[in-house]
């Protein structure tokens, strides 16, 4: 249980440390260039990873439950898991997944409460609104908006190819070209190394008698 607990705090805490700083130096849609293929680009996101969502405020509450479900059930988990004496290739993978979770869940649940300003849901507009200024850090209970209907704070932005293309090319002339577009932070990053590495090492991970 250290092992997962320690995982678990470390990303955690520089999931939200690197969350806050941008949410307090940047503008939204704010950027800066580290070096060709990688800048710190400042977007919030009302849904999932790397910037998708569905249903405003009704899709918003509906990952929120989902959220708080999946971390209840991986507790679950890991304490039947421990009792079974399962490998690191399993539980390693399993603590990123389950911080990631709850970095992304602090930001939906918390950051409405702490922050002087962010995106907020327009209901005649059917859309989500931004803002303008630097955020600022709030006594809790006296931010922008109301308990879980804060946004996700994204910034790591690699886009390898950004291109315009050449006004004169037929067909495809003029348009913009960009790969890796998306936009995400460091929960979103430790959910996916977790998935990735469960997928690499999965006949080590998942051996035969294990249970769920």
């Amino acid at each position: 249980m250290k092992k997962i607990a320690f995982i678990t705090v470390l990303i955690l805490l520089i999931d939200q440390i690197s969350k806050i700083y941008i949410k307090t130096h940047f503008e939204l849609n704010g950027f800066k260039d580290i070096f060709p293929g990688f800048k710190i680009t400042f977007v919030e996101n009302p849904g999932m990873a790397y910037g998708f969502h569905f249903g405003g405020i009704i899709g918003k509450y509906f990952l929120v439950i989902v959220r708080l479900c999946l971390i209840g059930g991986m507790i679950y988990l890991f304490k039947k898991w421990l009792k079974q004496g399962v490998s690191n290739y399993l539980l390693i993978p399993m603590a990123m997944i389950f911080a990631g979770a709850i970095g992304n869940l602090i930001d939906g649940m918390f950051y409405g409460l702490i922050f002087d300003s962010g995106m907020t849901y327009d209901e005649e507009a059917g859309r989500w609104m931004g803002y303008g200024g630097i955020s600022k850090l709030v006594p809790f209970g006296q931010g922008y908006s109301q308990f879980m209907k804060g946004c996700v704070v994204d910034m790591l932005h690699f886009p390898l190819v950004d291109w315009n293309v050449p006004a004169s090319w037929p067909l495809i002339g003029g348009k913009h070209i960009e790969f890796f577009k998306y936009i995400f932070n460091v929960a979103d990053s430790a959910i996916t190394v977790g998935g990735a590495l469960l997928l690499i090492f999965r006949k080590k991970a998942f051996p035969n008698g294990l249970e769920f």
